[in-house]
């Protein structure tokens, strides 16, 4: 913990090239899958597929990642973290080739949770590389920049496949060519050397129980970051429907809480820099958050009056999610290093991912119980706790 906060600690050698080879990764991996999981939506409905089938395929994604993210240290301490971010790599374009030649509905189910197990290590082993190899001063910058290009995947890849049209081999072709040129980038991410003392920190299970016990704070904001930002994503167009928008208007509302959680990346992290004492700006900027996030969702108790201030409720919900992700990797990466870095990474990763799903999980029920006062409500329930407890834990410390 304190060696995180020594001035003598700095980006390590080739940390220019580092950044620049797991943005370039991450960009056209992503792009790639992004441009996928779609895709594959659309072939298992031309294959008359169910939708509860097709729903529980892209529900195996973030199966594979549960399954992961626990040994996700134990991997790593294991293969070494170049060689698990090749594995990462690598699987999601193995996957691809296997879509492309077989049309076994049972293959595809266990390329997709393979492809999902990837993608859960690429998540951790990704935000701790950029750790690794930032400039402790910009910390904040780059992993806002990082979220930001995160952001940009989600629209590249729907795009390119309105591009190609999901017709023929054309969309699964340029999906395999972004995943080889992700796979090439990824080669030269540089190794990090050894850490000066040995690293003494637990793998597996015991290691990420030891995280949530050193970071309590941070995984709840991670959680609330998730309900916020993925969960609420997810339902959106159920709660715009509800609300009697059209189909276009309410598919509109994920659109507008992605531009939330995008471009608030960047500034925040920029703004967390800038604090004489990081930590406690972090912890201050995560308050002023989860209090925003609150106001909120209380001002969607009027929407039925204003029906108008939903659209800008929707932005900063986005956007509340976003920043306190974004302030909780920050901190994790200014505090960790070597394999606890990867520990505390993914259980972030696991507690962001458990709110989205109990975000997304409840959401249904509460809108249709009542969009317009249980659902704000419950809304108001978890930002006012994560607000309290945060409020808390910044007053201790100072």
């Amino acid at each position: 913990m304190t060696k995180a906060l020594d001035p003598r600690h700095h980006a390590p050698k080739g940390s220019g090239t580092g950044l620049l080879a797991v943005f370039g990764s991450t960009l056209f991996q992503l792009s790639g899958v992004f441009m996928l999981s779609p895709l594959m939506l659309v072939m298992l409905k031309e294959r008359e597929v169910s939708t509860t089938l097709a729903g529980l395929f892209a529900a195996t994604t973030w199966l594979g990642i549960f399954i992961v993210t626990p040994f996700a240290s134990a991997i790593t301490q294991r293969w070494g973290r170049r060689r698990a971010m090749w594995f990462a790599s690598g699987v999601p374009l193995a996957a691809a080739i296997g879509f492309m030649a077989t049309d076994h509905l049972g293959l595809w189910f266990a390329l997709e949770l393979l492809a999902g197990i990837a993608g859960g290590m690429r998540w951790v082993l990704a935000e701790a590389f950029i750790a690794e190899f930032s400039p402790p001063e910009r910390l904040g910058r780059t992993m806002g920049m990082y979220a930001t290009m995160v952001g940009l995947t989600f629209v590249i890849g729907p795009t390119l496949l309105a591009w190609t049209g999901s017709s023929g081999h054309a969309a699964l072709g340029l999906v395999i060519t972004l995943l080889t040129i992700g796979l090439l980038w990824t080669a030269l991410i540089p190794p990090i050397a050894p850490p000066a003392e040995p690293d003494t920190a637990h793998a597996g299970p015991r290691g990420l129980w030891l995280a949530v016990q050193q970071h309590p704070i941070l995984m709840l904001a991670g959680f609330i970051g998730g309900f916020f930002e993925l969960g609420l994503a997810s339902i959106l167009p159920l709660y715009g429907l509800t609300l009697g928008m059209g189909a276009s208007a309410a598919a509109l509302m994920i659109s507008v809480s992605g531009a939330g959680s995008t471009l608030v990346a960047i500034p925040v992290g920029m703004v967390a820099d800038r604090f004489a004492n990081p930590v406690q700006g972090r912890r201050t900027l995560m308050v002023a958050v989860a209090a925003m996030a609150l106001v909120c969702a209380a001002a969607l108790l009027a929407v039925v009056r204003l029906p108008w201030i939903v659209w800008p409720v929707v932005f900063l919900l986005g956007a509340a999610g976003s920043a306190l992700y974004t302030l909780c990797m920050t901190d994790i990466g200014a505090r960790e290093k070597g394999n606890q870095l990867v520990n505390s990474t993914a259980v972030l990763v696991l507690n962001y991912t458990l709110g989205g799903l109990v975000a997304s999980g409840i959401s249904g029920a509460l809108i249709e119980r009542s969009a317009t006062v249980t659902f704000p409500l419950v809304l108001m329930l978890v930002a006012g706790l994560g607000l309290g407890t945060l409020l808390k834990e910044h007053r201790r410390q100072t």
